[in-house]
């Protein structure tokens, strides 16, 4: 993987004529800024903006953190962050809600996405599919979750039809396999690969998922363990906030924000155009900040209704494996105190 820690170069200003020790005492601080960890849940994109805005315009400096951005690795970040080899890590709303239910220590703190941006999407020449009931009986190509047999199921069978459908588990190569007609539809997000598409010109159409009964989500978050936040109470708050701080500055300030997401990773993101598209779409679609004006908050409505919905369909297991028998108390999956 390429390495997607490298640093811009933090210029310090010293004002003229300071005193030694003066200068002594700020290198003493800088020395003693805490050290923070937080993992990537996918190669780097736009929903992980908010983090290298955050670290390279020195939020994480002013707030007293040195935060190092771990890359997306073959071990997931929830994983990472249970096991305390991360403090902080994105992750979505379906494997925090299924790893805490198996029993890892995780708990959500910031919403980087305030609404799901995942769509049933399908090639636009294929006219007989006028709504979801059309799925019944097609190629689905996935990437291998339970959640993905329900959501689609709850799709087709809320639209008239039976819900039943062949899966071929592919991952990533399912977009290729959509292009070139050997599955009939597949999931993407629609602020990345539904932008790739557009800007290659290929024609699709889509369905979303809450129009067809399935709760609306958060779809990204970023997540820490009990542990470490009663542990590091400051610093938690510290990151949290620098990380809003971050998004914000993204919202407000799109192409500098873009240049920056880009500096940081030349070797990850080599098409620009593809940046600013995704990053466009997650501002006017208000993603990153919702229309209400909510930037990070987790809303309890929306965590309750999606964990609701996860443990009605049987996705939800303990740590033995056998699906949930009781609902949990879905407001301890998260909480809103970190972000002051």
């Amino acid at each position: 993987m390429t390495d997607l820690t490298r640093r811009q170069a933090l210029l310090l200003t010293l004002a003229t004529g300071l005193p030694l020790v003066a200068r002594s005492g700020r290198a003493q601080a800088q020395s003693a800024a805490q050290k923070v960890t937080v993992a990537l849940d996918w190669t780097v994109n736009t929903n992980h903006i908010g983090l290298f805005v955050a670290r390279d315009k020195g939020f994480y400096r002013e707030a007293g953190l040195e935060v190092e951005i771990l890359p997306y690795s073959d071990t997931g970040a929830g994983t990472l962050v249970a096991n305390r080899v991360a403090d902080f890590g994105i992750n979505g709303t379906i494997s925090l809600f299924t790893q805490k239910t198996a029993g890892a220590d995780l708990k959500g703190v910031y919403a980087v996405v305030q609404s799901e941006t995942g769509r049933v999407v399908f090639n636009a020449a294929r006219s007989e599919i006028e709504g979801p009931r059309n799925l019944d009986g097609l190629i689905y190509g996935g990437f291998g979750s339970a959640w993905e047999n329900a959501l689609i199921s709850t799709i087709i069978r809320h639209d008239g039809g039976k819900g039943n459908f062949e899966t071929v588990t592919l991952g990533t190569s399912a977009y290729e396999a959509l292009a070139n007609g050997s599955v009939d539809f597949t999931l993407e997000v629609s602020t990345w690969e539904g932008v790739e598409a557009e800007l290659k010109g290929v024609k699709q159409r889509s369905f979303v998922y809450a129009d067809y009964g399935v709760p609306d989500e958060h779809t990204t978050l970023i997540s820490s363990s009990d542990a470490y936040l009663q542990a590091n109470p400051k610093p938690a708050a510290a990151f949290v906030q620098a990380t809003r701080r971050g998004y914000q500055f993204a919202v407000d300030h799109p192409k500098e924000a873009a240049a920056l997401l880009i500096a940081a990773n030349k070797d990850a993101l080599t098409n620009p155009a593809l940046i600013e598209a995704s990053l466009k779409a997650l501002i006017d679609g208000h993603y990153l900040r919702g229309e209400n004006g909510a930037i990070g908050t987790m809303d309890l409505a929306k965590m309750e209704a999606i964990g609701d919905y996860l443990f009605a369909s049987g996705i939800l297991r303990d740590a033995d494996g056998k699906v949930l028998a009781q609902r949990p108390d879905f407001a301890e999956y998260f909480s809103n105190s970190t972000l002051g």
